[in-house]
């Protein structure tokens, strides 16, 4: 936000130099970032006036000027088209140095003396504009000044807002900030308006149809306008501020947006339709041109002004080609309403259009001084277009609301800032700001917030705006009393930094990824039409098509990590995983969140070298990894099953980790086709683990239960069984045998035969147990017969014998 310090002038007395009010609104939260000084470099330049005319005699593009500066005749070659003569000029005599260090001096251009030079904008460092010289109003005193003519010097402040400080988007705003950190007098401008005429409603009428997104709209309307340029004051005004001029009742409504904060918008009244303002909700679909010439296609959630044939504003945002103000406009019709900031945030980001409008709208503005805009706009076009005000407002207000109240207790203010402040220095200090004490109690005062202030919502606002003024530098700096107490990382963190521990240790690099991903992920992954991984939260503005909805599974990202390693020829892919997925619960606003680990494996096991053959990861490297993490938790009684309902594995190479009949992830090989569908490299391997159950399930930690203080005793088994037997069965049937075997440890399958010696439908797995007492060595007796005790147990659940009897 710039903000002219000569402008800021007719509304507060400035107490202090330009580096010291800088200083004091930087330190009171407003920042100025910096300071910018118009005027300086051009004290040399005087006005002048062009007493003639005439045609260069070598050139066709060039003309031949004799310019008077009140005490002499200068013969000027000029190249600009926007002049004749009579016109007052701002003028460079010889020896004059321009701010872009540029020394004027005696020249000969194409055979003809030029002795000085008529300035425009651009080169005297007060604008962008260059397509001419700069004209001066006709009755310019000659050879003063240009300085003292344009009110110059000038200091321009550009100030660094924060978002809640809506109320400062103006010069009214920072004077009124100025005015409680000086204690000077704030001068308001005052409305000078004239009405005449008809009423205004029997001219038109206003209709607000969602009166939620629009709670105010009033209108006034000035007939027999004469559009052309603003008076040189305002154009100054404007420029000094960043704003381009365009005509006098355009520059109206931002000379008075800038003033007082409101946004405003001129309609063309002859083009309106039906000559009246209806403001709705558009039409899904519907289209709408705004005024840079851009066609919109809008939603029902945009707010639009309409007049009686169809939309010819985006409500706080911009106005539309159809109705806007033009050279032969003679009435208009002025807009001075409210609209509700979290919509036009939202059109406005919607639309991809930012306009000064929409950036204090969205901030939210004051609903009770839009009157003053609009009053204050119509009595300046009135003067400046020479129109008249139609008699009346159309003020259509459906709900007004009491002004905001909040309580604030001198305790609790002392508290906070660390330093002793009695109720009265509160109440002066917050007084002037604009807010009212209007109950009290013993320990506490109620105040009523202006309505320019719609930050202040709480106690701890007002605590700051008492900061604010005391001054951040007299509070002291303390350092805070705290207790200094042991943290502890939740267990879930520590469960899943584990799982990274692990998962880095086993050569895998841990990737990141949005949370949000596209819908059509489900199709890649296959996913049935009632797969409860189908059931998603939808995001109400996502960034694009392809992050429209919350993640249920980490594996998508995964895959497309992996895809893009392998476009990129990275070789093996090893990654992994540690997030949340989302998943919609019935009668709930907010989704269940798991914490899930996962990851891919493709490629070789381990770098091409001479001393390891080149050997690609399977399913057992995968499996591997996932036992490797899980029994760094101590879960005891884990267990492997055929998966069934996983369709983005391939059929018959996946398996499902349980723990008493409760799966906890899956393991297994992506299914080719959705291999080919993310285009990664084929075999390729994945697991998905839920952390929040493994946590749950893992063992706490104890007491260290020592070294075992007897040797083992390992005896290897060869069973023979049907095919189909799962080996997880097998190894679930010799863990059984604990209850009735105490001596049995351990159960490792360390061999498959598969040959002629045996039956077709039969098949030989090599088991190691292993055996231990805690009390003392055991003897061959015992080991036979517990040996004894798992082979029976074995042949009665699953019909296995020793193989070779």
């Amino acid at each position: 936000m710039r903000i002219s310090l000569n402008w800021l002038r007719d509304y507060v007395d400035l107490r202090a130099d330009a580096d010291e009010l800088a200083h004091r609104l930087t330190m009171a939260g407003l920042e100025v970032s910096a300071v910018e000084t118009l005027g300086a470099g051009i004290e040399g330049v005087v006005t002048a006036r062009i007493v003639e005319r005439g045609p260069h005699p070598g050139a066709d593009r060039l003309s031949l000027c004799r310019v008077d500066d009140g005490t002499e005749i200068h013969e000027i070659v000029c190249g600009a088209t926007n002049m004749q003569a009579g016109d007052a000029v701002a003028l460079a005599r010889v020896g004059t140095r321009l701010p872009g260090g540029l020394k004027i001096k005696k020249a000969k251009i194409r055979g003809q003396a030029s002795s000085g030079m008529m300035c425009s904008e651009r080169e005297l460092g007060l604008g962008e504009g260059h397509d001419g010289i700069l004209i001066l109003p006709p009755n310019t005193a000659l050879g003063r000044p240009l300085v003292e003519v344009l009110g110059l010097p000038d200091t321009v402040f550009e100030v660094d807002l924060t978002p809640n400080r809506a109320d400062c988007l103006s010069v009214v705003g920072v004077a009124r900030e100025v005015a409680a950190l000086t204690g000077a007098e704030l001068r308001l401008p005052e409305p000078n308006l004239a009405e005449s005429g008809e009423p205004i409603a029997d001219q038109t009428s206003v209709t607000i149809e969602d009166p939620e997104l629009c709670r105010r709209y009033a209108a006034r309307i000035v007939r027999g306008v004469r559009i052309g340029p603003s008076p040189r004051w305002l154009q100054q005004r404007l420029q000094a501020v960043g704003v381009r001029a365009l005509n006098n009742v355009v520059d109206v409504t931002n000379y008075v947006l800038m003033e007082l904060g409101h946004p405003l918008h001129a309609f063309d009244l002859q083009r309106l339709g039906g000559q009246r303002i209806v403001v709705r909700r558009a039409r899904d679909g519907e289209s709408f041109t705004t005024l840079d010439g851009q066609e919109r296609c809008l939603d029902a959630d945009t707010l639009m002004i309409c007049d009686g044939d169809g939309p010819v504003a985006v409500a706080g945002i911009m106005g539309g080609l159809n109705s806007e103000v033009e050279d032969t406009t003679r009435d208009v019709l002025l807009e001075s309403a409210y609209f509700d900031p979290a919509n036009i945030r939202r059109s406005s980001k919607a639309l991809g259009l930012s306009t000064e409008a929409s950036y204090r709208f969205e901030r939210g503005t004051d609903i009770e001084g839009l009157i003053r805009a609009l009053d204050r706009a119509a009595g300046l076009i009135a003067e400046l277009a020479g129109g008249t005000v139609a008699a009346g407002i159309w003020d259509a207000f459906p709900g007004p609301r009491a002004r905001r109240r909040v309580t604030c207790r001198p305790a609790r203010v002392s508290a906070v800032l660390g330093v002793e402040l009695s109720r009265d220095a509160i109440v002066t200090y917050l007084q002037a700001l604009g807010l009212s004490p209007v109950a009290e109690t013993g320990s506490e005062t109620t105040f009523e917030v202006p309505p320019h202030r719609v930050d202040l919502e709480r106690e701890i606002d007002l605590i700051e705006e008492v900061a604010r003024l005391h001054g951040y530098d007299a509070i002291p700096a303390t350092l805070p009393k705290v207790a200094m107490t042991a943290g502890e990382r939740p267990a879930a963190r520590r469960t899943a930094d584990r799982a990274r521990d692990v998962l880095v240790a086993a050569g895998l690099t841990e990737a990141i990824n949005l949370s949000f991903i596209d819908p059509a992920e489900d199709e890649r992954l296959a996913l049935g039409a009632d797969d409860a991984l189908r059931r998603k939260v939808v995001i109400q503005n996502p960034l694009n098509s392809e992050t429209a909805v919350l993640r249920t599974t980490l594996l998508p990202g995964l895959l497309r990590a992996a895809g893009l390693n392998n476009r990129r020829q990275t070789g093996a892919v090893r990654l992994f995983e540690v997030g949340r997925t989302y998943h919609p619960v019935d009668g709930q606003v907010l989704p269940r969140e798991v914490q899930r680990v996962g990851a891919v494996l493709a490629g070789e096991q381990r770098p091409l070298g001479w001393l390891a053959s080149a050997q690609a990861v399977d399913f057992f490297d995968a499996k591997g990894v996932v036992e490797g993490f899980v029994a760094t938790l101590g879960v005891d009684g884990l267990g492997w099953e055929t998966v069934t309902d996983r369709p983005w594995l391939h059929p018959g190479r996946g398996a499902v980790l349980v723990l008493g009949g409760e799966e906890l992830g899956w393991c297994g090989q992506l299914h080719p086709d959705r291999a080919e569908a993310y285009q990664v490299p084929e075999p390729l391997f994945a697991f998905e683990l839920d952390l929040n159950r493994l946590q749950q399930a893992g063992r706490k930690p104890g007491a260290f239960p020592g070294l075992d203080r007897y040797p083992a005793v390992a005896r290897d088994l060869a069973v023979v069984l049907d095919r189909g037997v799962p080996v997880q069965q097998v190894l679930d049937a010799v863990a059984d045998c604990r209850g009735r075997e105490p001596l049995l440890r351990s159960a490792t399958l360390f061999d498959i035969y598969e040959g002629e010696r045996l039956a077709a439908d039969k098949v030989s797995l090599a088991i190691r147990v292993v055996y231990r007492s805690e009390e003392r060595t055991l003897t061959e007796e015992e080991v036979q017969r517990a040996e004894a005790g798992v082979l029976t147990h074995l042949e009665q659940q699953l019909g296995a014998r020793l193989r070779g009897r």
